[in-house]
Protein backbone atom coordinates (compact mmCIF):
# COMPACT_ATOMS: atom_id res chain seq x y z
CA UNK A 1 0.00 0.00 0.00
CA UNK A 2 1.32 3.44 -0.96
CA UNK A 3 0.52 6.54 1.09
CA UNK A 4 0.56 9.94 -0.62
CA UNK A 5 1.50 12.99 1.46
CA UNK A 6 0.11 16.17 -0.08
CA UNK A 7 2.90 18.74 -0.28
CA UNK A 8 1.42 22.20 -0.75
CA UNK A 9 4.27 24.08 0.89
CA UNK A 10 2.77 24.37 4.39
CA UNK A 11 4.39 22.48 7.22
CA UNK A 12 7.15 20.07 8.08
CA UNK A 13 6.40 16.87 6.18
CA UNK A 14 9.53 15.01 7.24
CA UNK A 15 8.27 13.81 10.64
CA UNK A 16 5.03 12.46 9.14
CA UNK A 17 6.90 10.77 6.30
CA UNK A 18 9.39 9.11 8.65
CA UNK A 19 6.69 7.91 11.06
CA UNK A 20 4.84 6.21 8.19
CA UNK A 21 8.02 4.62 6.88
CA UNK A 22 8.80 3.25 10.35
CA UNK A 23 5.37 1.60 10.31
CA UNK A 24 6.40 -0.26 7.17
CA UNK A 25 4.41 1.61 4.54
CA UNK A 26 5.62 3.08 1.25
CA UNK A 27 5.36 6.86 1.11
CA UNK A 28 5.19 9.38 -1.72
CA UNK A 29 5.55 13.10 -0.94
CA UNK A 30 4.36 15.10 -3.92
CA UNK A 31 2.80 18.30 -5.22
CA UNK A 32 1.60 16.54 -8.37
CA UNK A 33 -2.10 15.68 -8.55
CA UNK A 34 -1.68 12.74 -10.93
CA UNK A 35 1.05 11.17 -8.80
CA UNK A 36 -1.07 11.53 -5.68
CA UNK A 37 -4.14 10.09 -7.43
CA UNK A 38 -2.15 6.89 -8.02
CA UNK A 39 -1.65 6.28 -4.28
CA UNK A 40 -3.94 4.20 -2.08
CA UNK A 41 -4.59 6.87 0.53
CA UNK A 42 -3.76 10.52 1.18
CA UNK A 43 -2.47 12.52 4.13
CA UNK A 44 -3.03 16.28 4.34
CA UNK A 45 -0.61 17.72 6.93
CA UNK A 46 -0.16 21.39 7.67
CA UNK A 47 1.26 24.08 9.91
CA UNK A 48 0.50 27.77 9.50
CA UNK A 49 -2.36 30.04 8.49
CA UNK A 50 -5.70 28.70 7.23
CA UNK A 51 -6.20 31.16 4.36
CA UNK A 52 -2.62 30.79 3.13
CA UNK A 53 -3.05 27.02 3.09
CA UNK A 54 -6.33 27.19 1.13
CA UNK A 55 -4.72 29.55 -1.38
CA UNK A 56 -1.83 27.15 -1.90
CA UNK A 57 -4.18 24.20 -2.37
CA UNK A 58 -6.16 26.15 -4.94
CA UNK A 59 -3.05 27.36 -6.81
CA UNK A 60 -1.69 23.81 -7.08
CA UNK A 61 -5.05 22.28 -8.15
CA UNK A 62 -5.05 20.09 -5.05
CA UNK A 63 -8.51 21.18 -3.87
CA UNK A 64 -9.94 19.14 -6.74
CA UNK A 65 -7.79 16.17 -5.67
CA UNK A 66 -9.32 16.25 -2.18
CA UNK A 67 -12.86 16.74 -3.46
CA UNK A 68 -12.48 13.83 -5.88
CA UNK A 69 -11.08 11.67 -3.08
CA UNK A 70 -14.15 12.32 -0.96
CA UNK A 71 -16.50 11.46 -3.83
CA UNK A 72 -14.64 8.22 -4.60
CA UNK A 73 -14.35 7.22 -0.91
CA UNK A 74 -10.56 7.29 -1.06
CA UNK A 75 -9.26 7.48 2.54
CA UNK A 76 -7.70 10.79 3.56
CA UNK A 77 -6.25 11.88 6.91
CA UNK A 78 -5.90 15.58 7.77
CA UNK A 79 -3.40 16.42 10.52
CA UNK A 80 -3.43 19.65 12.61
CA UNK A 81 -4.07 22.50 10.12
CA UNK A 82 -4.86 19.74 7.63
CA UNK A 83 -7.83 18.73 9.78
CA UNK A 84 -9.04 22.33 10.14
CA UNK A 85 -9.02 22.80 6.36
CA UNK A 86 -11.62 20.03 6.08
CA UNK A 87 -14.25 22.23 7.79
CA UNK A 88 -16.52 24.83 6.21
CA UNK A 89 -14.73 27.99 7.26
CA UNK A 90 -12.28 29.60 9.66
CA UNK A 91 -12.38 32.87 11.58
CA UNK A 92 -8.61 33.26 11.24
CA UNK A 93 -7.43 36.59 9.76
CA UNK A 94 -10.92 37.86 9.09
CA UNK A 95 -12.42 34.59 7.91
CA UNK A 96 -12.15 32.28 4.94
CA UNK A 97 -13.80 29.27 3.34
CA UNK A 98 -12.47 25.76 3.87
CA UNK A 99 -12.98 22.50 1.98
CA UNK A 100 -16.43 21.98 3.50
CA UNK A 101 -16.23 18.23 4.05
CA UNK A 102 -17.12 18.57 7.74
CA UNK A 103 -19.88 20.82 9.09
CA UNK A 104 -18.54 23.45 11.46
CA UNK A 105 -16.28 26.46 11.86
CA UNK A 106 -12.73 26.93 13.06
CA UNK A 107 -12.53 29.52 15.86
CA UNK A 108 -9.72 30.93 17.98
CA UNK A 109 -9.33 30.06 21.64
CA UNK A 110 -10.30 32.89 23.95
CA UNK A 111 -6.97 34.22 25.21
CA UNK A 112 -8.64 35.53 28.37
CA UNK A 113 -9.64 32.03 29.45
CA UNK A 114 -6.93 29.88 27.87
CA UNK A 115 -3.27 30.31 27.06
CA UNK A 116 -2.89 30.70 23.30
CA UNK A 117 -1.56 28.76 21.51
CA UNK A 118 -2.69 25.53 23.11
CA UNK A 119 0.62 23.71 23.30
CA UNK A 120 1.16 20.51 25.22
CA UNK A 121 -0.10 17.07 26.16
CA UNK A 122 -3.80 16.39 26.72
CA UNK A 123 -5.71 13.19 27.34
CA UNK A 124 -8.14 11.97 24.70
CA UNK A 125 -11.70 11.01 25.57
CA UNK A 126 -13.48 8.82 23.02
CA UNK A 127 -17.02 9.51 21.91
CA UNK A 128 -17.11 6.40 19.70
CA UNK A 129 -14.85 3.77 18.19
CA UNK A 130 -14.88 3.42 14.40
CA UNK A 131 -14.04 0.00 13.00
CA UNK A 132 -10.40 0.96 12.41
CA UNK A 133 -9.93 2.00 16.04
CA UNK A 134 -9.13 -1.04 18.18
CA UNK A 135 -10.00 -0.11 21.76
CA UNK A 136 -8.47 -3.29 23.21
CA UNK A 137 -5.03 -2.23 21.92
CA UNK A 138 -5.17 1.21 23.58
CA UNK A 139 -3.79 0.33 26.99
CA UNK A 140 -2.12 2.84 29.31
CA UNK A 141 -2.14 6.63 28.96
CA UNK A 142 -4.05 8.24 26.10
CA UNK A 143 -2.18 11.55 25.90
CA UNK A 144 -1.36 13.27 22.60
CA UNK A 145 0.53 16.45 21.68
CA UNK A 146 -1.28 19.59 20.51
CA UNK A 147 0.08 22.82 19.02
CA UNK A 148 -2.73 25.11 17.80
CA UNK A 149 -4.53 28.40 18.39
CA UNK A 150 -7.78 27.49 16.61
CA UNK A 151 -10.22 24.59 17.05
CA UNK A 152 -13.38 23.19 15.46
CA UNK A 153 -16.77 24.35 16.73
CA UNK A 154 -20.45 23.77 15.88
CA UNK A 155 -19.62 20.45 14.27
CA UNK A 156 -21.92 17.51 13.65
CA UNK A 157 -21.55 15.39 16.79
CA UNK A 158 -22.01 12.23 14.73
CA UNK A 159 -18.61 13.00 13.14
CA UNK A 160 -16.82 13.27 16.50
CA UNK A 161 -14.56 10.34 17.42
CA UNK A 162 -12.44 11.81 20.25
CA UNK A 163 -11.97 15.07 22.10
CA UNK A 164 -9.73 16.67 24.70
CA UNK A 165 -10.42 19.29 27.35
CA UNK A 166 -8.50 22.57 27.30
CA UNK A 167 -9.66 24.91 30.02
CA UNK A 168 -13.43 25.08 29.68
CA UNK A 169 -13.38 24.03 26.03
CA UNK A 170 -14.06 20.60 24.55
CA UNK A 171 -11.65 20.39 21.63
CA UNK A 172 -12.48 17.97 18.80
CA UNK A 173 -9.34 15.85 18.44
CA UNK A 174 -10.35 13.10 16.01
CA UNK A 175 -13.20 13.46 13.51
CA UNK A 176 -14.41 11.10 10.81
CA UNK A 177 -16.99 11.30 8.07
CA UNK A 178 -16.95 8.34 5.72
CA UNK A 179 -13.45 7.86 4.33
CA UNK A 180 -12.24 11.27 5.58
CA UNK A 181 -10.55 11.51 8.99
CA UNK A 182 -8.96 14.40 10.85
CA UNK A 183 -6.59 14.54 13.82
CA UNK A 184 -6.09 17.96 15.45
CA UNK A 185 -2.97 16.78 17.30
CA UNK A 186 0.28 15.51 15.82
CA UNK A 187 0.17 11.67 16.00
CA UNK A 188 3.75 11.40 14.75
CA UNK A 189 4.94 13.56 17.69
CA UNK A 190 2.68 12.02 20.33
CA UNK A 191 4.92 9.23 21.57
CA UNK A 192 3.72 5.61 21.51
CA UNK A 193 0.00 6.36 21.75
CA UNK A 194 0.00 8.81 18.87
CA UNK A 195 1.95 6.44 16.65
CA UNK A 196 -0.47 3.66 17.63
CA UNK A 197 -3.41 5.78 16.43
CA UNK A 198 -1.61 6.48 13.14
CA UNK A 199 -0.83 2.78 12.76
CA UNK A 200 -4.42 1.74 13.45
CA UNK A 201 -5.71 4.21 10.87
CA UNK A 202 -3.24 3.03 8.20
CA UNK A 203 -3.92 -0.62 9.03
CA UNK A 204 -7.65 0.13 8.82
CA UNK A 205 -7.15 1.59 5.34
CA UNK A 206 -5.26 -1.53 4.30
CA UNK A 207 -8.06 -3.75 5.64
CA UNK A 208 -10.68 -1.66 3.87
CA UNK A 209 -12.52 -0.57 7.02
CA UNK A 210 -11.90 3.19 6.67
CA UNK A 211 -14.89 3.95 4.45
Amino acid sequence: MKIGIIDYGMGNLFSVEQAIKRLGYEVLVSTDKEELQATDTLILPGVGAFQDAMKRLQETNLVSLINESEKSNKPLLGICLGMQLLFQESAENGGGKGLGIFTGEIERFDGRANRVPHMGWNELQFARYPEWLQENEMTGDRFVYFVHSYFATNMNQADLVAFAHYGDKQVPAIVQKGSITGMQFHPEKSSEFGVLLLKQWLDGVKKGVVV
